[in-house]
């Protein structure tokens, strides 16, 4: 008899969104920071299978210096062997004018942008001020927008910063505003140390609601260090929050917080929405099959407690393709 792998139990919450926009970061936030360098082949795999698994919003690379993030410096490889499906998004993330030309060069047609909520984090990560972060990424957005190029505008550190700790939630609103303003189409609020937890994540999007951000253009991106990444996304969908950013398999991590375990796992984020009868339009038994897949390939052990607990169920059947594709 043919075993049906295991879903969640659904019972419909009142009041939540019917639909939710999961944006998969896994191939740009999610392998930027690992330390062994993913062959170009196997990143468009990656993203291949992620298009099989119904992801339609997917951020594929980032067009910064190599010598600032080397895991990505095949930016442009990876981007000329995609095949972007019908209706789908492939989306790079660009720091400034330069990265923004590399991109559309390459045959990008949405580009996201970084700033930050603290002055710490903007000159460790991105090597200016936060003011400074904030004008360049206005300079892009508006460079961009005259082409006709969509937007994306993340706000690191809104919800902590491991130099300054608490985070003015002001500042956060500002950058976010800015950012909106600029013409960015939706504004990413970033828990990049995964430190907040379900009341403090609910008032700081109350607070940026409040100055002005539709909800509809707003998007949470969680970590998951301390465990709160679901919790932190039901606080967020009661007040109208409807996209979240995800990493299959919860590959990523943030070298500035010891010991984070990386991005909220796709697999995990879309078995609580499924479990509230939300729709997502994402296969999860494809996306658990493909962190197994690139776990195999880099010889670790899969994050996400979804894709392990369908394979110790016996649900992780290797097929023909689950090799690494050659260099």
């Amino acid at each position: 008899m043919t075993r049906t792998p295991p879903g969640p139990r659904v019972q419909r919450e009142p009041g939540l969104p019917a639909r939710v926009t999961v944006f998969e970061v896994g191939p740009r936030d999610g392998l930027q920071a690992e330390t062994d360098i993913i062959p170009a082949a196997v990143k468009t795999e990656l993203c291949r299978r992620l298009y099989a698994a119904g992801t339609l919003n997917l951020e594929v690379t980032s067009f910064v210096p190599p010598t600032w993030i080397p895991q990505l410096a095949d930016a442009e490889q990876v981007v000329a062997a995609l095949d972007v499906p019908d209706g789908a998004r492939a989306v790079g993330l660009v720091p400034n004018l330069r990265g923004l030309q590399r991109a559309l060069d390459a045959g990008i047609r949405e580009v996201s942008v970084v700033v930050s909520a603290t002055e710490a984090f903007a000159q460790a990560n991105l090597n200016t001020t936060r003011s400074g972060a904030i004008d360049r990424a206005v300079e892009v957005v508006a460079a961009a927008t005259a082409q006709g190029i969509p937007v994306r505008g993340y706000v690191s550190m809104a919800f902590g910063d491991p130099w300054e700790g608490a985070v003015d939630t002001a500042a956060v609103t500002e950058a976010a505003a800015v950012l909106h303003q600029a013409g960015s189409r939706t504004v990413a609020l970033g828990d990049t140390i995964g430190v907040s937890t379900p009341g403090y994540t609910a008032a700081v999007i109350a607070e940026t609601l409040a100055a002005g951000i539709p909800v509809e253009s707003l998007a949470l991106h969680l970590h998951d260090t301390y465990g709160q990444s679901l919790a932190n996304v039901h606080a967020a969908l009661r007040l109208g929050v409807a996209e979240f950013d995800s990493s299959v398999g919860g590959l990523g991590r943030c070298p500035y917080a010891k010991g984070a375990t990386g991005n909220l796992a796709t697999e995990d984020l879309v078995w609580m929405l499924h479990g509230l009868g939300i729709e997502t339009g994402l296969d999860l038994d494809a996306l658990a099959a493909t962190t197994l897949w690139l776990s195999r390939i880099r010889n670790v052990r899969a994050s996400s407690n979804v894709a392990r607990a369908l394979a110790a169920a016996g649900f992780d059947t290797p097929d023909p393709v689950l090799e690494a594709p050659s260099a």
